[in-house]
């Protein structure tokens, strides 16, 4: 399980250090700069990873057919999500096309609104490749090769870093293009990430008897109809999380810049630790469904609360280390006194949600193993929209708790929600061994 969690962790750290590079890239055109490819980031990938999401399901099915020994299955859904790519990616690159009046809809900076509607006009140029990536990737992870992924993100994050440099400050005589350039260069960087998977799917696949050219199909409407069952409520389970802490966002921006400021920095903290247990999901989204596949249940079992344990773990450990070091890890981001003392008492917040938060992500990998993603949908919405924000707002607003107060309502929400899917995990193999 570590071997196979390992490099989709690092993939998933390597993903989240493209929109760093960015940012730091574009820091000397200035603060108009960074706030607009910060903006436009934000709802770009709203939007984007909600069509990613929607190819969560390949997990699941190619996964189950691999562990059945089923090449030819496998390959049949491969091909439907590349056709699913292409159908999603269409609407989304129009959508992305008109947006630039959004951004003064929404009563951002003028400023920042002119440099960020192109680009998000040229970054939606980039989501065909960006979906097609998603689904080489579910299919690389779903038998198993999970190396190429991290070694192809870790190589883009390169591809990516050297555009930028090129085109944003038009070096080697080529166009200065500002944010723009950024945007071309992450759908360059795209473009190689779809690129080499693809050529890992050859290679993976040239010595066997099924062949590439067998996943060279016509669409399966009946197929498609089981990868969207299995996607949407994935995606809309990933909208839901997104959008729970987007709103948290808008409500910290009432308050108080300090307040703002070390709400932005704890967050991002937050987010880095979250991605080990994320890799952690996929490894057992695709383990569950290999032993699955293979007819071995008390594997697959076993497999969950073992990919349950590493999440922890690592989560442990890194509540260990927001209690300990806060103002060393705080310090990286800002030296402003203020931001750093409430800084300080929202990384202690984060430290007692780190465990939770470990275990219903991983916990969403291992149910959508077993084929049942419409749980995690549910208990998000129940538990972020329902309880979490109320309470939170209720806490930072009316009882006067401030931004911790918002943390509060979001550490209720992940409580919730983990322990709603570990239920719901103990009782999908009690009812499993009930049936046999």
């Amino acid at each position: 399980m570590a071997r196979l969690a390992a490099p989709v962790a690092l993939a998933e750290l390597g993903w989240m250090a493209m929109t760093t590079v960015d940012t730091i890239m574009i820091g000397g055109l200035g603060p108009a700069a960074i706030g607009a490819i910060g903006v436009g980031s934000s709802v770009y990938y709203s939007i984007a990873i909600f069509g990613m999401g929607l190819l969560l399901g390949l997990d699941t099915l190619v996964s189950q057919a691999h562990g059945a020994g089923d090449k030819a299955d496998t390959h049949h859904s491969l091909a439907q999500g590349v056709y699913s790519a292409v159908f999603i990616a269409i609407p989304l690159t129009v959508l992305f096309l008109f947006m630039g009046p959004v951004f003064l809809w929404l009563g951002i900076n003028p400023e920042v609104s002119r440099l960020a509607a192109p680009f998000v006009t040229t970054l939606g140029l980039g989501t065909l490749p960006l979906l097609l990536y998603g689904a080489f990737r579910r299919y690389l992870q779903g038998i198993g090769h999970v190396r190429p992924v991290m070694s192809v993100l870790i190589s883009a994050n390169l591809i990516n870093w050297l555009f930028n440099w090129l085109l944003i400050y038009g070096h080697w005589g080529l166009p200065k293009l500002g944010v723009v350039g950024s945007a071309l260069s992450t759908c360059f960087a795209r473009v190689y990430m779809a690129s080499a998977l693809l050529f890992c799917i050859w290679w993976f696949e040239r010595g066997n008897e099924q062949g590439f050219r067998s996943i060279l199909r016509r669409p399966d409407p009946r197929r498609l109809f089981r990868l969207m069952g299995l996607g949407l409520p994935a995606a809309t389970q990933i909208l839901m999380e997104i959008g729970a802490f987007g709103a948290a966002a808008v409500l910290a921006g009432r308050l108080s810049p300090t307040a703002m400021a070390a709400h932005n920095i704890a967050l991002n903290c937050a987010a880095v630790s979250y991605m080990v247990p994320l890799g952690i999901s996929s490894a057992a989204a695709v383990a569950v469904g290999q032993a699955i596949g293979g007819r071995s249940f008390a594997l697959a079992r076993r497999m969950g609360y073992m990919a349950v344990g590493l999440g922890c773990t690592f989560m442990a450990c890194s509540a260990a280390l927001f209690l300990a070091i806060p103002q060393r890890i705080l310090s990286i981001y800002t030296t402003d006194v203020g931001v750093l003392a409430t800084g300080v008492s929202l990384l202690s917040i984060a430290a007692v949600f780190q465990l939770f938060d470990g275990l219903q992500t991983v916990l969403t990998g291992a149910l959508r193993g077993v084929g049942n993603t419409r749980i995690a949908m549910i208990v998000n919405f129940v538990g972020y929209w329902l309880f979490g924000l109320p309470v939170g707002y209720v806490l930072c607003f009316q009882r006067g708790y401030g931004i911790a107060g918002l943390w509060w309502g979001l550490t209720i929400a992940l409580i919730l929600i983990s322990l709603a899917l570990l239920v719901a995990w103990r009782r999908h193999w009690r009812l499993a061994t009930l049936s046999q």
